[in-house]
């Protein structure tokens, strides 16, 4: 027997928070454009109970069949142990890097800064979005530009004359890029971010990229 409603979770082709109707599909809502004309719905009557709540939902059911939208999949999905990943590694990031950039900034010898270029192995607007967003939550990860055509985002980094630490800088925002993908990524996304980084090309400094830190 058909399913005359087919959640998003049973149907990893849907959109995310979805649900189809009908014995082929062809009519899909999404559900949480339907609870915010519930939530206009009870506000135009400035009266919150159980009819307001289910006339509000019914007519927005009947609204979105009516006036149906493309289907647009924006390329998120939500995977509950990669989202557990992702916070446990980020706390444990900003308060280790929250520490190396306060020794950097109190110590003794001079530093050399600059901005490098780290390509990133994910394609999608979003996770390249997400990726940046997450590096830049990190204290010694500063993102100054994202270039969507080759997928690379450019990194300030404080010491940038020890080779180890531009290294480490990239394989800070390889693995935070691997652990967004798994949080938030299609599975081509994280197909792509379980193979091994790209190759770094070298390129000479640039006037004007680099300065002296005291």
């Amino acid at each position: 027997m058909k399913r005359l409603v087919t959640f998003s979770f049973r149907n990893k082709d849907l959109p995310p928070f979805s649900a189809a109707f009908g014995a082929r599909g062809r009519r899909v809502l999404d559900l949480p454009l339907i609870a915010w004309l519930t939530v206009i719905w009870v506000l135009l009557w400035s009266s919150l109970n159980w009819a307001n709540l289910l006339t509000g939902a019914m007519v927005a059911v009947v609204v979105c069949l009516a006036f149906p939208l493309p289907k647009v999949d924006l390329g998120l999905r939500l995977h509950p142990w990669g989202i557990l990943r992702l916070a446990g590694y980020l706390l444990f990031d900003m308060y280790t890097s929250g520490v190396k950039v306060t020794r950097q900034i109190h110590g003794g010898r001079s530093r050399r800064a600059a901005v490098i270029a780290v390509p990133l192995r994910c394609r999608s607007d979003l996770m390249l979005a997400a990726t940046a967003v997450t590096v830049q939550n990190v204290p010694d990860g500063s993102v100054v530009e994202v270039r969507r055509a080759t997928a690379t985002v450019f990194l300030h980094v404080l010491d940038a004359g020890d080779p180890a630490e531009l290294e480490a800088a990239r394989r800070s925002v390889w693995r935070l890029e691997e652990l967004t993908v798994r949080a938030f990524g299609t599975r081509d996304e994280i197909e792509r971010v379980a193979a091994p980084p790209p190759d770094t090309p070298h390129t000479g400094a640039q006037p004007g990229d680099q300065e002296e830190r005291p």
